[in-house]
């Protein structure tokens, strides 16, 4: 039996801003698999563009060249304490497909919680992490999980997590994917766009903040070509 990973990203801005402070990047790993790195900068806009893309270009840069996740998230964080003087913070999560270990690793320095759908089953990956950027000594929580089919981690930023919180409403991750997926046959894409357009509409259609999803799926498949894809879609 072979798995087949399937990755899509979907994501807006807040309303009425022109650029999103979230910043979503993958790479390939030296010794096989890929990463996912999302940051999400402090505030909106574009000072918080500039953060998030300073934070996500440290954390690929060293992910490329072998660095274990764990170590590339404190990395990450002495590069931004450095470098805006511990002024300034960043959210940090980074998903990793390890084909070396076989496992499925998130990194996370962030209030939003993970979610894994393992078969029916939802667990949260929520152990408390601070932002990087500004007290000493922060590091990661990381989680570890084996390869497995019919597994589907979703990585969310604040924009989907408090969406909704103004009128009192919560977004219901595990609702959603049961609804938009019952039998896991839902593609990573399709997840992505439920998950962020119940966002959207739990704040009346007007973002209150940057907000991103990263879905990967893991799936069993009997045979494969061997041909990795990639799609971007991006208006222009």
């Amino acid at each position: 039996m072979h798995l087949n990973l399937d990755m899509a990203a979907a994501k807006v801005s807040k309303y009425a801003s022109r650029e999103s402070g979230d910043t979503v990047e993958i790479v390939e790993r030296p010794h096989g698999g890929i990463s996912i790195v999302v940051a999400d900068g402090q505030r909106s806009g574009h000072s918080a563009k500039l953060i998030s893309n300073l934070v996500a270009r440290k954390a690929i840069a060293l992910l490329a060249e072998g660095v274990r996740d764990g170590a590339v998230a404190r990395a990450a964080h002495d590069y931004l304490t450095t470098h805006r003087s511990g002024q300034v913070s960043c959210e940090l999560t980074i998903a990793s497909v390890d084909l070396v270990t076989g496992s499925l690793v998130l990194s996370r320095n962030a209030r939003c919680p993970s979610l894994l759908r393992r078969n029916d089953e939802f667990v949260w990956l929520d152990t408390p992490a601070e932002a990087i950027g500004i007290r000493r000594n922060t590091k990661p929580a990381i989680a570890e999980l084996a390869l497995a089919p019919d597994n589907t981690l979703i990585v969310i930023t604040d924009g989907v997590w408090s969406a909704g919180a103004v009128a009192g409403s919560v977004i219901d991750l595990p609702a959603l994917l049961c609804a938009a997926d019952p039998e896991h046959t839902a593609t990573a894409t399709v997840l992505a766009d439920v998950i962020l357009h119940a966002a959207i509409g739990l704040d009346g259609g007007r973002p209150r903040d940057d907000a991103t999803v990263v879905v990967l799926k893991l799936a069993a498949c009997a045979e494969t070509d061997g041909v990795r894809r990639m799609r971007v879609e991006i208006p222009l």
